[in-house]
């Protein structure tokens, strides 16, 4: 059977994802809400320990929820591992406190989860934050053992994509931990950004495109990666999800593929706050059914 792909002609309307979803603008602040309510709730059950610096740049801290403990008489049972979400917003927008809640899901299920914020785009480049993203997580992996699994949405899911690139930044001993990557909506190939308005932000070239293009890279041997991405989301969305985990794939790489059921680019990540949904079963690497 043929199946036409899209062609583009309008580079800013293919990345826009607030002009084609309903509603749009109640979504930031519906965000906040619900992270700063998660924030409130463990800093109160002495769960979080909230803007630990991990680098020299004014928004180089992450936050760390941690697991509750398993019974009083257990009080100090370790976390079964540390997952890591990374934020989206197009390298140029948001930070960690905007997300806090979707750490839910996997503190539930036993986890600690790292939120980092990173410099963003006009003060720093992409490759630069790529950087940055490294350096989180090898903080957050100090202070806490086992397996890594990071998932990282739109811009963040690029970020999380680089980490297991063949030239990735994080140390051999972190790399060698890393269990799984999820990224949801990420950006794979940088290049048509080129032609986009917000690059006048991004101030990316042809060599920083290229280079930062998990799609163009080699991946990593030994982490397994899902691309998953909202159905309902703007063609060169699905087309960016699909391209990583096929490339990777005819590579040897261990990959997956979800286009999840009538879910948009803004409430594809909403589930990674239920520590029973597909997404966040998904994320710490477990199979339906176990």
């Amino acid at each position: 059977m043929k199946k036409d792909l899209p062609i583009f002609t309008d580079w800013n309307d293919a990345y826009d994802n607030a002009g084609h979803i309903d509603g749009a603008r109640e979504y930031p602040p519906r965000w906040n809400a619900l992270a700063w309510s998660f924030r409130e709730e463990m800093s109160a059950a002495g769960r979080a320990e909230l803007d630990l610096v991990y680098g020299t740049g004014p928004r180089n801290k992450l936050d760390l929820f941690l697991p509750a403990a398993q019974s009083t008489a257990q009080p100090h049972v370790p976390p079964k591992g540390l997952a890591v979400f990374v934020h989206g917003g197009f390298w140029k927008a948001f930070d960690k406190s905007s997300w806090s809640h979707l750490a839910r899901g996997a503190v539930e299920q036993g986890w600690a989860v790292c939120l980092p914020s990173y410099s963003l785009a006009p003060d720093a480049r992409i490759s630069v934050m790529t950087q940055e993203i490294a350096a989180a997580i090898a903080c957050a992996a100090e202070k806490i053992s086992g397996p890594l699994h990071l998932a990282g949405h739109s811009a963040g899911g690029h970020l999380v994509s680089r980490m297991v690139c063949a030239d990735s930044p994080l140390p051999p001993a972190i790399r060698q931990r890393l269990g799984h990557v999820l990224s949801i909506s990420g950006l794979h190939d940088l290049r048509p950004l080129l032609h986009a308005d917000m690059n006048q932000i991004l101030q990316l070239d042809e060599a920083e495109a290229t280079a930062e293009s998990a799609a163009l890279q080699r991946p990593l041997e030994t982490c397994p990666l899902t691309c998953w991405v909202g159905a309902e989301e703007r063609p060169a969305f699905l087309l960016q999800n699909d391209l990583l985990a096929t490339v990777w794939a005819g590579l040897g790489q261990p990959t997956s593929i979800v286009h999840d059921a009538g879910k948009h680019h803004f409430n594809v990540i909403d589930a990674l706050a239920d520590p029973r949904s597909e997404l966040t079963r998904c994320f710490l690497g477990k199979r339906s059914g176990t």
